[in-house]
């Protein structure tokens, strides 16, 4: 289902949250690092240059993530795993668990979290991000085209990626006995190129609609989103204006 060249294609915008993130983890030498959603690793690669004595995993649903991931140059300390971000145990307790840009495609996020406390160890941190932009005209324009008859048996399965609000996330992890600092934060970002929010959402939310759909129906699909997108998101000279919130949680277990 993912295509790592696409969804590398705005590289940039989407690691600077991840940077965001890493920096209010207060991890001085972790031995037992993952990084799940890993993607194409390359964030998980500057996970080993903060701590190069730690052993690093990083974990991805798809399989062509990770192969990506394997091809790409690493330290000796890195390896890179294909399992279910939800179900995964790591070979022991992890000192910093963190995950940038993943955690919304996976339901319940009340049970989750509990999963994601289960892997750490004592004074352990938990560190993740999500989008939380699913009310914006983006998003609202693909529920449309989803609701479209031509598309919608099909699309019925195909959820969509709803995240909880930080009250949830602190309420949640405050219960299984963390500390908590959540926060959000919105990005403009000025995209490239033509069609840069249908380019955008190729690389990420329109991954499973198109999966669904398969190739005939998933380009008539794209050919309906496309005007829609181009009134939304009207392209500048300096790029294509994109407003776009995530929300942050870091979170450490008690020693």
């Amino acid at each position: 289902m993912w295509d790592p060249t696409q969804y590398t294609r705005f590289r940039d915008e989407r690691k600077r949250p991840f940077f965001e993130l890493l920096s209010r983890v207060d991890a001085e030498s972790p031995s037992h690092v993952a990084d799940l959603g890993c993607g194409t690793g390359d964030l998980t690669r500057v996970l080993s240059e903060r701590w190069p004595q730690a052993q690093v995993v990083g974990v991805d649903s798809s399989v062509e993530m990770v192969e990506e991931a394997r091809r790409r140059p690493a330290s000796a300390t890195v390896r890179f795993e294909v399992g279910d971000l939800a179900d995964w145990r790591p070979e022991r307790p992890l000192d910093v668990l963190v995950s940038n840009a993943a955690l919304h495609w996976l339901p319940d996020h009340a049970t989750l979290m509990g999963r994601l406390v289960a892997k750490l160890a004592p004074s352990a941190v938990l560190a993740f991000q999500v989008p939380a932009n699913f009310e914006a005209p983006s998003h609202r324009l693909v529920d449309e085209a989803r609701a479209l008859p031509r598309f919608a048996s099909k699309l019925a399965p195909v959820r969509r990626r709803p995240v909880e609000t930080l009250e949830r996330y602190e309420a949640l992890l405050s219960d299984a006995g963390l500390s908590v600092d959540a926060w959000e934060t919105t990005y403009l970002h000025l995209l490239p190129g033509e069609d840069a929010v249908l380019q955008w959402l190729l690389g990420t939310t329109l991954r499973p609609v198109l999966a669904a759909l398969g190739d005939e129906e998933g380009r008539a699909f794209v050919e309906e989103l496309r005007p829609r997108l181009r009134q939304a998101y009207p392209a500048q000279a300096r790029g294509t204006a994109f407003l776009f919130t995530r929300r942050f949680v870091v979170a450490r277990r008690g020693g």
